[in-house]
């Protein structure tokens, strides 16, 4: 079996999908990899490191497309990339299928099997492919260094010949996996943290990093059998408002983190609850990609708005490339060698993990929940 790894060519994109670490272990196993000369570059991995690991650099992309059995990237493919696979090819990226019909329906008609990374379940043999938990570890952490890079004020404690310097505030909505980073990384740095999470389980895990738990009152938990945020009635997300709203006030810093999968993200900031907040402080809305967490928010765009600094990064991970990377690779590499059977990809819908990710094969939409959606909305368009 070949594997090509395309150079990514989505804008500000630095991250390569396989590094030489998981190559040479993925050549071990008999699979040869080609790699599209400069695809490691930006993220500190040269060419003559993946020929030392075992790959061929291939001779153009066309030809490495035209070549692999499987293609493997970061971001969601391209519809001139997809057009390129050959016939009966696998593609195996973030593909948010519920978003990107249009490409679901091309894999479908061209009879390749696509395999959406960000469909991986949240089991505990699928932890080490978990590619959703691994970028949002790194865009926790760079999303407390945005904010302090842009915080007219410096996050510890500190007693100076010149005074008392008080500590930052930062409040924390959303505590997965990236909202969790940040409150140790905010930690760390000095701050005081506050974190609310419409889950209630994750409160223990709030206050073991040292944070405060915001208590908005009574709730359901609203947590999903796969460990994911579900969405809140209106009436309780007013509430909650009213109480978040007041730990803004005090607040130097909010981080957004809440997404909801296939769906627009939540709305947790008002622009009245933003302007609330003190002069100069700072939001980091990590949900600005699927509409953003926040009503000042613009996906890529710093907002200025009565002196609040409102910041909507959509690929941080990014700008932490070589470890985004190294841990990206490390979970694709455990997925290809789950599947891998005698030399090829072994695609076993008995496996909870592959019916899990596995949204096309052979011609047909495989992911029961896409292919609804996908019916639903073509029976929507005929209706009008």
């Amino acid at each position: 079996m070949k594997i090509g790894v395309p150079r990514e060519i989505h804008e500000r994109e630095r991250r390569v999908a396989l590094v030489p670490e998981s190559i040479t272990k993925l050549v071990k196993k008999g699979v040869e990899i080609l790699i599209e000369a400069g695809a490691g570059t930006e993220a500190g991995f040269t060419d003559g490191a993946y020929r030392e690991a075992g790959a061929v650099i291939a001779d153009s992309r066309a030809a490495l497309l035209n070549d692999a059995d499987t293609v493997v990237q970061v971001n969601v493919p391209a519809l001139e990339t997809v057009a390129a696979m050959k016939p009966g090819a696998t593609s195996i990226s973030m593909l948010f299928p519920l978003v990107h019909q249009d490409l679901v329906r091309t894999f479908r008609d061209r009879g390749l099997t696509a395999i959406s990374l960000d469909r991986i379940p949240r089991t505990t043999l699928a932890q080490s492919m978990d590619v959703l938990s691994s970028q949002a570890t790194v865009a926790g952490y760079r999303a407390v260094l945005t904010a302090a890079w842009h915080l007219p004020k410096l996050f510890p404690l500190l007693m100076t010949a010149a005074g008392r310097i008080d500590p930052a505030r930062v409040v924390i909505l959303g505590a997965g996996v990236a909202g969790l980073v940040a409150i140790g990384i905010a930690r760390r740095l000095g701050a005081v943290v506050e974190a609310y999470d419409v889950r209630a389980v994750v409160k223990e895990q709030v206050e073991s990093l040292g944070a405060r738990f915001i208590d908005v009152g009574t709730q359901a938990d609203a947590q999903t059998s796969g460990g994911y945020a579900k969405e809140v009635s209106e009436d309780f997300q007013r509430r909650a408002n009213e109480v978040i709203a007041n730990h803004l006030a005090d607040a130097d810093v909010c981080i957004t983190t809440a997404l909801i999968p296939g769906r627009p993200a939540p709305l947790l900031v008002t622009a009245q609850m933003a302007r609330r907040m003190r002069p100069g402080s700072v939001i980091v809305d990590l949900a600005a990609e699927q509409g953003g967490n926040c009503e000042l928010t613009k996906a890529d765009q710093v907002i200025v708005d009565n002196d609040i600094i409102v910041l909507g990064p959509t690929n941080l991970p990014s700008d932490a490339a070589k470890d985004a990377s190294r841990m990206f690779s490390r979970n694709v590499e455990k997925l290809i060698l789950y599947v891998l059977k005698d030399g090829r990809l072994d695609i076993d819908f008995d496996k909870e993990i592959v019916r899990g990710c596995v949204v096309t094969h052979e011609g047909k939409i495989t992911d029961t929940q896409v292919a609804e959606s996908i019916g639903a909305c073509a029976a929507s368009r005929s209706f009008r």
